[in-house]
C-alpha cells in the first residue's frame, strides 16, 4: 500500500508574510530608548543648571515660554503641593528672578511673573545645554549626525501620537 504524505497546497497564492518585530525586540528598543532619553535629559539638567535647582529652573522656564501664571497653576504644572511652590516661588523672588503681583483680573489671586534676571538665566541655562550638546555632536561622523536628526524627528512624531 501506498502512503501519501500531505503537503501544503502551494497552487493557491497566499498573502506575504511580513516579518514581525519579536516581542523581546520591541521591548528592548522601548527601554534602550526610554533609557538612552532620561540619562541624555539628567546629563544636560546636571551640566548646565547650577545656581539654580532643577525644579527652580521649571519654574522659571514656564514662565518664560507661557507667561504669568499663579503658584497654584505652576505647582499643577510641575505636579508639586501648592506649599511646595510657594517656597520654590519665594527662593526665586528673593534672588529677583520672579515677582508676585495681584492678579488685575481677580484681586483674590497673585500672579507670579519672571523678571529680565530670571529671563536672562534661562537663557544662559539653554546656551549652555545646547553648547554641552553641540560639543559632544561635534564628535560624531556626519552620518552619525545624519543618523539622530532622522531620530528627532521620529521622535517627535512619537512624542505627538
Amino acid at each position: 500500500m501506498n502512503e501519501q504524505t500531505t503537503s501544503p497546497d502551494t497552487s493557491r497564492s497566499s498573502p506575504p508574510v511580513t516579518q514581525a518585530v519579536p516581542r523581546e525586540r520591541k521591548a528592548d528598543l522601548a527601554t534602550n530608548m526610554r533609557m538612552s532619553v532620561l540619562r541624555l535629559s539628567r546629563k544636560l539638567r546636571n551640566e548646565a543648571t547650577g545656581e539654580i535647582s532643577e525644579s527652580q529652573y521649571s519654574v522659571l522656564s514656564a514662565l518664560f515660554h507661557l507667561g504669568p501664571m499663579t503658584a497654584g497653576t505652576l505647582a499643577e504644572r510641575d505636579h508639586v503641593s501648592r506649599p511646595s511652590m510657594t517656597r520654590t516661588v519665594g527662593s526665586l523672588e528673593e534672588r529677583d528672578l520672579v515677582t508676585r503681583r495681584v492678579d488685575e483680573a481677580d484681586k483674590r489671586h497673585v500672579v507670579v511673573q519672571i523678571t529680565e534676571a530670571g529671563a536672562a538665566t534661562v537663557k544662559d541655562i539653554k546656551r549652555r545645554r545646547t553648547a554641552w550638546l553641540d560639543k559632544r555632536l561635534a564628535r560624531l561622523t556626519p552620518a552619525e549626525r545624519q543618523t539622530l536628526t532622522e531620530a528627532a524627528e521620529i521622535m517627535r512624531k512619537v512624542i505627538e501620537q
